[in-house]
């Protein structure tokens, strides 16, 4: 039997899973801005605190040239 280091080979975890390990163990939290579970006033509320700590989100259009 082969020793992997935890992330490497084996079954992969999914985003949700990643997400919410990191919560419960680091006390980090990733959101999705537009997360459909998230009520408006919760999602606006996602929205300032990621502008406050990182500044506005730069959007890119589709079909915009240069």
């Amino acid at each position: 039997m082969r020793w992997h280091p935890r992330g490497y080979g084996g079954q992969r975890r999914d985003p949700e899973q990643v997400k919410r390990e990191g919560w419960q163990e680091q006390g980090l939290l990733a959101i999705s801005a537009d997360d459909p579970r998230l009520t408006w006033p919760e999602r606006e509320l996602v929205r300032q605190l990621g502008e406050k700590l990182y500044g506005l989100r730069v959007v890119e259009r589709e079909g915009a040239n240069g």
